[in-house]
């Protein structure tokens, strides 16, 4: 006989002992997932902030470092509405990263779609990878060659 044990309710009854799933209030968020790559000359950074609305998320860059915050809150209830299961986490979300010198700040572009809020950071100008000409003269390659 076989017995099925769905252990994710124990692990969820764990975190919130624990406080590990508590949501995250203004002085202590919680933390965002996050995916982050290079696509060509840019800095891709993906946020998983889904049920939200773009009004909800602030996105704010102060001498380098890029903050991320959101909120998710309740849902509207009433008298005669009566919660079931509240699995999804309420509260605040934040999450801080520190651009290099590289990236270009000034030109970050934001875009939420599908629960996913993606900031493209230009790499900046000098920091691309460039060929460096060498000058000098024929006679001077010739000696070289010899």
């Amino acid at each position: 006989m076989l017995m099925r044990t769905d252990f994710r309710e124990w692990d969820r009854f764990a975190q919130q002992m624990l406080g590990a799933a508590a949501p995250g209030t203004w002085s202590r968020p919680a933390a965002i997932p996050m995916d982050a790559y290079r696509a060509g000359d840019e800095f891709v950074v993906c946020f998983d902030l889904p049920g939200l609305t773009p009004d909800a998320i602030e996105v704010d860059i102060e001498r380098n470092v890029l903050t991320v915050k959101a909120e998710r809150r309740p849902l509207p209830g009433g008298d005669d509405v009566q919660t079931q299961i509240c699995e999804r986490p309420l509260g605040v979300f934040s999450r801080r990263l520190f651009l290099h010198d590289k990236l270009d700040a000034d030109h970050i572009a934001a875009a939420y779609e599908a629960g996913v809020l993606t900031l493209r950071i230009p790499i900046a100008e000098n920091a691309k990878p460039r060929r460096i000409e060498i000058t000098g003269t024929s006679s001077d390659r010739k000696e070289v060659e010899a």
